[in-house]
């Protein structure tokens, strides 16, 4: 136990040195008297409720406030329930009636990595204000609230004074991963954990027009202690990343910075180069809002900053998104309609920086801590040392703004039966499917998947495959119980970037796929031996062909097994669906 202790104290010695703050904000902290304390403000910020402590704070808290309720999203996989607190002043606690409310509605999610736990100690102390101390009671007459205190709650159990060696309290925190070591914000495009599935389910039901989804950062060490931001450069929800930064952003720079706190872009581990401000894919949350058309933003306050300041930061900010939202909602719900009623075309797969044109590049100053490096006997390589100075430095920006990869749009795309599986993780994200009851037989386009790689270890619970798709046209029958998945709906492109071979975070490459690339069928040597002389024979240009690679091609001909196979994927008896994806596009 000694050693123990003596190791979690070296590395706490072992941060940056901590810049010294008292913001305004530390007037929102409940006096040691109040009824409602929090236990985050009870110990000064040392402590944070383990999952029982937080929701019997709930349970009392809703039971004195009868704007509040408690649902149940679902259970973990230890059998623990995500709650949510819904807060809605007139007492309508289920979607279909909060939607008709006609206010805007804010979602928070806290705890998808259960370390980094700010957001649930801010929204307690939000839901507080927001009802029994009445500081803020007047914002639920203009918008309701959704709050997730923890949504890895087998990962908030897990806790330790060793889970995150580089965050500055509290002194005790949860784990980044589920219970079967799962990193829920990597799976909502997948939705292989449970929680996430009803995560996803109660994002489809309860339709909210903005979601805010809290984190704190690792990485270098810099002066902001609040960052957010979404995806800026899209193609799928334009219309409401407009208001994300014309409407919102600066009202929640000018709430933080008059709170005693510096908000900030997101930054990523390594400024060297500059700051990359980058698209998210769909397996996280601001890239899985994108592309289903919920405005969503990124927390992260700054793990090297005190327990107290990132929470009364992050606390600062869901109230001023609540408060904007409430006056500027409807202006919002026009941009989730436009964006949910726009058919993109061609529908965007990736993003990259654009290259550089010869033009003076956008810079823009970057508030960070000065640093020196210094050779390490350790690593062998040099390391940085942070000195605690605060300095401004300018650094270029890199958008990614242009469209690396796309595809036309497809009508619809077209599953057979034999993958329901993948049907009903669709349906789960609130994808509408319809099931046929007669055979059809139509003109579709195709992809023959050539060159599969896998990746060399796991990730998330999968090997991921990649492979070059290339379209066939064909004319496929369909039977009875094949599913057609039309992309004019809502959630359109979303259909689209799941079932795109291409996109990184279709189910083809989280691994779905993967029986297409095992070929079952094959032949024997002498088989084939003796097919191929007689084919040699008889075919001329196959004669040429064949000579051709064994001239130019030198691991063609050191294979046997490739050039064996060169006769028989020419002949008959070769399978005609290996490698040939099943998902059809209806053009």
């Amino acid at each position: 136990m000694f050693a123990l202790i003596a190791v979690s104290l070296l590395a706490q010695t072992a941060l940056p040195p901590a810049i010294p703050w008292s913001g305004k904000s530390r007037e929102l902290i409940a006096k040691p008297d109040n009824k409602w304390i929090t236990v985050a403000e009870n110990t000064g910020f040392r402590a944070t409720p383990n999952y029982e402590q937080t929701v019997a704070y709930l349970r009392q808290l809703v039971f004195a406030a009868p704007e509040l309720r408690m649902v149940s999203l679902g259970r973990s996989p230890e059998g623990r329930d995500i709650w949510m607190v819904v807060a809605s002043r007139d007492r309508l606690f289920t979607p279909e009636t909060l939607q008709r409310s006609g206010r805007p509605t804010l979602f928070v999610q806290a705890g998808i990595h259960a370390g980094e736990i700010d957001g649930k100690d801010a929204g307690l102390i939000l839901l507080r204000e927001l009802t029994v101390g009445g500081r803020w009671r007047a914002l639920l007459d203009r918008a309701n609230l959704l709050f997730v205190p923890i949504f890895n709650v087998d990962g908030h159990e897990r806790m330790s004074a060793y889970n995150r060696i580089n965050q500055r309290g509290p002194d005790i925190t949860g784990w980044r991963t589920n219970a079967r070591n799962l990193n829920l914000n990597r799976d909502y495009s997948k939705l292989d954990t449970p929680e996430m599935r009803a995560m996803v389910a109660a994002l489809d039901q309860w339709r909210p027009d903005l979601y805010i989804d809290t984190h704190v950062t690792d990485g270098s060490d810099y002066q902001y202690d609040v960052t957010f931001g979404w995806n800026e450069s899209t193609g799928y929800s334009s219309h409401a990343v407009r208001w994300l930064r014309s409407t919102l952003a600066p009202q929640l720079n000018a709430s933080l910075r008059a709170m005693g706190h510096i908000p900030g872009p997101l930054i990523p581990d390594d400024l060297a180069q500059g700051l990359t401000i980058a698209n998210d894919s769909p397996r996280f949350s601001t890239g899985y809002g994108d592309v289903r058309h919920i405005p969503t933003v990124l927390v992260e306050t700054h793990s090297l900053k005190p327990y107290d300041q990132r929470v009364l930061g992050t606390l600062v900010l869901l109230q001023s998104a609540l408060q904007t939202l409430g006056q500027e909602g409807v202006a919002l719900k026009r941009a989730i309609m436009n964006d949910s009623e726009s058919r993109v075309n061609p529908v965007p797969l990736a993003w990259r920086v654009p290259k550089a044109t010869g033009g003076t590049p956008e810079t823009i100053d970057l508030l960070l801590i000065e640093s020196h490096t210094i050779p390490s006997t350790i690593s062998g390589i040099n390391k940085v040392e942070y000195l605690g100075k605060p300095v401004t430095v300018r650094r270029a920006v890199y958008r990614e703004s242009e469209v690396a990869a796309s595809v036309p749009r497809a009508r619809a795309y077209w599953i057979p039966g034999a993958w329901s599986d993948v049907v009903e993780r669709l349906k789960v994200h609130g994808i509408a499917v319809e099931r046929i009851s007669e055979p059809r037989e139509l003109e579709v386009d195709m992809y023959r998947l050539r060159d599969p790689k896998y990746d060399n270890e796991s990730f998330e619970g999968h090997v991921r495959v990649t492979a070059t798709p290339s379209i066939e046209h064909r004319r496929e029958r369909f039977p009875a119980g094949s599913f057609r998945v039309s992309t004019d709906q809502p959630l359109g492109d979303l259909v689209t970037v799941l079932l795109e071979p291409a996109s990184t975070d279709s189910f083809l490459q989280w691994g779905f796929f993967d029986p297409i690339f095992q070929r079952t069928e094959y032949v024997e040597n002498y088989v084939i031996e003796a097919m191929a002389e007689q084919m040699l024979v008889s075919d001329s240009a196959l004669k040429a062909e064949f000579e051709q690679r064994l001239a130019t091609d030198e691991a063609f001909r050191s294979s046997p097994e490739q050039r064996l196979d060169f006769f028989y994927s020419r002949t008959s008896y070769a399978d005609p669906r290996w490698r040939l994806y099943p998902v059809a596009r209806e053009p």
